[in-house]
């Protein structure tokens, strides 16, 4: 599939924001299942400078600044960009899988052990391993365990796009049971790493299709590593990531891939409105 992907953010100002500095991973990165055609970011008032990186992760950061007094910032990122289909996985027990990964088998394996460990948004607790070792039983294939985790979630946690925010603890959407696409996705890694497997946290898009929730803004799902490579799954939607998906970044969790953050100087109130788009060419 080939998509016209458009992301925008504003920030509307009460007062004028006299200074500020962002950055932003907005631009979809090429990878396995994915080719990026062209890509272009779009910023109002024109910053006084703006650089890109790659960060450790291997993710496009762009940074800029306003230096002149605004009441208003608006960030568009309007990309093109090839999907293709994921692969089917190799049919290996997840033990195989955690065990490669510790042992550093190979270089995606010793790649793989950024996201074993605990991160900021995505911790391990007792209670998270006991929900993940319903669906890991023994020998059972990762792929398959994965799926199943992923549908659990799915049928267990309530979508409900006012119940949390960004700073929201995993342990309170566990207790809870309802959050956003970010929330589901940082209770899967917990999940996966409490059981010593490698999980990452992948931002994106959403083709938006009959039944599928969360195509209105940026969305989230993960891939868990496996011998054959990474497996991207959607617990959100209870789907295997797929043509419907367009990858944008991945870390260790939200913190490392959000799609707008930056401080500002003055500004009073502010409201924000996001809004992405993806058409199919």
């Amino acid at each position: 599939m080939l998509y016209r992907a458009t992301h925008r953010t504003a920030y509307y100002y009460s007062e004028p924001v006299s200074i500020c500095h962002n950055q932003v991973h907005l631009t979809p990165r090429s990878c396995a299942r994915q080719r990026v055609v062209e890509t272009a970011l779009h910023v109002e008032p024109r910053p006084a400078r703006i650089t890109s990186r790659t960060d450790c992760f291997g993710n496009i950061a762009a940074s800029f600044a306003i230096l002149e007094p605004h009441d208003r910032l608006v960030v568009t990122a309007d990309s093109v960009v090839e999907v293709l289909a994921q692969a089917e996985a190799e049919p290996v027990p997840w033990e195989a899988a955690r065990d490669r990964v510790r042992d550093a088998a190979d270089d995606g394996a010793f790649e793989a052990m950024h996201f074993v460990f605990d991160s900021p948004f995505a911790r391990a607790w007792p209670a998270v391993r006991n929900y993940a070792e319903d669906s890991f039983a023994a020998g059972r294939p990762l792929a398959e365990a994965a799926a199943c985790l992923c549908g659990r979630i799915h049928r267990d946690f309530r979508y409900d796009a006012q119940a949390t925010s960004v700073t929201t603890p995993v342990e309170e959407v566990f207790e809870e049971r309802h959050g956003v696409c970010q929330d589901f996705a940082h209770i899967a890694i917990a999940c996966l790493r409490s059981l010593g497997l490698a999980a990452r946290y992948v931002s994106g898009y959403l083709r938006s299709a009959p039944g599928m929730v969360g195509a209105e803004a940026s969305h989230a799902w993960i891939s868990v590593y496996g011998p054959g490579g990474w497996i991207d799954f959607d617990p959100t939607n209870d789907v295997a990531a797929g043509l419907n998906h367009v990858t944008v970044a991945w870390g260790r969790d939200y913190g490392d891939v959000a799609p707008v953050r930056g401080v500002a100087l003055g500004g009073g109130e502010h409201t924000v409105t996001v809004s992405v788009g993806v058409e199919p060419l």
